[in-house]
């Protein structure tokens, strides 16, 4: 069916106005990309990115190879890393157009890219090198895929469903929810039940097959650590009343009249599923995400940021709102729609000034006075400084870092991925990072191994853990490195940030569990007394 009106301008308006904010948004997050240090997860995918291999303790390859390519192209550094990632981002509204141009039009094609540009969650997408951005582009592809799959049932979409798929395997093991999504909509839906008979479709699924080939081999070198991470580890499968808050959750990631109008797009698609395509695939889609998502939220993991999972659900309905739009005359919903899209943009502009402010020091100095420190992107530059200093002063004492995001972000710095070994802290369990430092010979057991009696220098991130959690395992410390002696120290934004820097060596014999008193351990001292001191200078403020 061809929709022959707009909401408002005719084609040419539109395709000026989609055309203006495509290159607006895009040249913002090319210079959010070059200047903002690597989130420390980001930073890590780099890691595992100079370690090719069939997979890793946290996810299939398909990121690291991407973060490989890029910096293959472009050479080491933030742009090498990230711009394949700007690419697919960038690569998202122009599908979209491609959707809705071919059932209602070049008018709607175009505010359909509009609409995918305006949700902050889809629109930041690509600044930085995360799973997330091919895994998004990959369900993107497989629903483009299908939709034309189901109208001509042409060999090329059929592949093109399976290579998807397969790419969205390669991913991230949340590529499970989109098989779902499919499995759903080829069980329920009368055209979608019909494809079971079909060659086509089961040549499409081996396809897809091949996206687990990677992450088998990955699990059955080591034991299963991805699986057992994502599905165990991370997961407490039991109910948790806090997650019911989710919607509020999503309301806030989408901006909320955003949000509701994509539940009244969803309930219009429902309402449609009879008429087919696109209406059903959308419908059933969208709503297995939305929905699915928000079932497992209530039992998995709820420690971690999550408004992020149910994206993929939330793009085919901006690619049909418009189409529902043209056809709504009421005056009060033209208002809401303006309102929400305007909202949107609004929270977009919001969350890019937040990471570029996040990308200088000045600009996180304004972040935390109004407690909303980046916390997570600063701090790194400062501690590559002090290491590059103090490898100055002997280069032959090796580099600890006390967790594996420092570990990670100085080894980044340094473009020495060899150069760092990680302590064996409580965060790298919880990331599911400690398997595969183990794998790369970088772990504390390595250390004692390999280099016993070696000087080291020691990086302590003191805000790394919970203030619950700290203390512990700042007094560890002494019964890891052996005679700590402290040598620098980086203290910034009012103590938000806070490391330690030690010069000890590493044990030949093993040392006491711990120090009978906490007192009795350098870490434990500098990090309570530069703790006292941040707790200072922001309650004076």
């Amino acid at each position: 069916m061809r929709g022959e009106a707009s909401v408002t301008s005719p084609a040419r308006g539109w395709r000026a106005a989609f055309l203006g904010s495509f290159i607006v948004l895009s040249a913002f997050k090319v210079m959010i990309a070059c200047t903002l240090s690597p989130f420390g997860d980001e930073a890590f995918y780099w890691w595992e990115s100079r370690h090719p291999a069939w997979g890793y303790s946290d996810l299939p390859p398909f990121t690291a190879w991407l973060i490989g390519l890029g910096e293959a192209l472009a050479g080491h550094g933030l742009i090498g890393m990230r711009w394949p990632f700007l690419v697919m981002g960038a690569a998202l509204p122009w599908l979209a157009v491609a959707m809705a141009r071919r059932c209602f039009g070049a008018r709607i094609g175009w505010q359909a890219g509009l609409a995918i540009m305006a949700l902050p969650l889809a629109g930041t997408l690509g600044v930085l090198a995360l799973p997330d951005v091919p895994l998004t582009l990959g369900f993107m592809l497989a629903f483009y895929a299908l939709w034309r799959a189901l109208e001509d049932d042409a060999w090329r979409h059929w592949l093109g469903l399976g290579m998807a798929l397969a790419l969205c395997w390669a991913t991230h093991y949340r590529a499970a929810m989109i098989v779902l999504a499919g499995l759903v909509f080829f069980v329920l839906v009368p055209r979608g039940r019909a494809q079971w008979r079909n060659r086509r479709f089961w040549v499409a699924m081996g396809v897809a097959l091949l996206g687990l080939v990677p992450l088998l081999i990955s699990n059955l070198r080591d034991a299963g650590a991805g699986i057992a991470f994502q599905l165990v580890q991370r997961n407490p499968w039991q109910f948790h009343a806090d997650a019911l808050v989710q919607p509020l959750e999503q309301s806030g990631a989408c901006t909320p009249l955003l949000y509701g109008l994509l539940l009244w797009t969803l309930w219009r698609c429902w309402r449609r599923r009879g008429q087919g395509g696109p209406w059903d695939l959308a419908a059933v889609t969208s709503a297995v995400f939305i929905f699915a998502y928000f079932g497992f939220g209530l039992f998995a993991d709820d420690t971690r940021f999550r408004a992020h999972w149910p994206l993929p659900g939330y793009l085919p309905l901006l690619v049909l709102v418009p189409a529902l739009l043209a056809e709504w005359r009421s005056r009060v919903g033209r208002v809401w729609v303006v309102a929400a899209f305007s909202l949107a943009v609004f929270g977009e502009l919001l969350a890019l000034a937040y990471l570029a402010l996040a990308a200088s020091d000045g600009g996180a100095a304004v972040l935390a006075h109004y407690k909303a420190f980046p916390g997570n992107f600063v701090g790194w530059r400062q501690a590559a400084a002090q290491v590059r200093q103090l490898r100055a002063r002997d280069p032959k004492r090796m580099l600890v870092a006390d967790n594996f995001m420092l570990g990670a972000e100085l080894a980044f710095a340094l473009d020495r991925p060899n150069a760092v070994y990680v302590l064996d802290n409580p965060l790298n369990v919880k990331h599911g990072r400690a398997p595969q430092l183990a794998t790369w010979q970088r772990n504390e057991a390595a250390l004692r191994r390999e280099h016993a009696g070696a000087p080291v220098w020691l990086a302590v991130d003191e805000t790394a853990l919970s203030e619950r959690e700290e203390p512990d395992w700042l007094r560890s410390l002494c019964s890891r490195i052996d005679g700590l002696a402290p040598v620098a120290r980086v203290m910034a934004f009012d103590g938000r940030t806070r490391l330690s820097f030690y010069a000890g060596r590493v044990p030949v014999t093993p040392l006491p569990a711990q120090p009978a008193r906490r007192e009795q351990c350098v870490a434990w001292q500098r990090g309570y007394q530069a703790y006292l001191k941040a707790v200072k200078k922001l309650d004076a403020r």
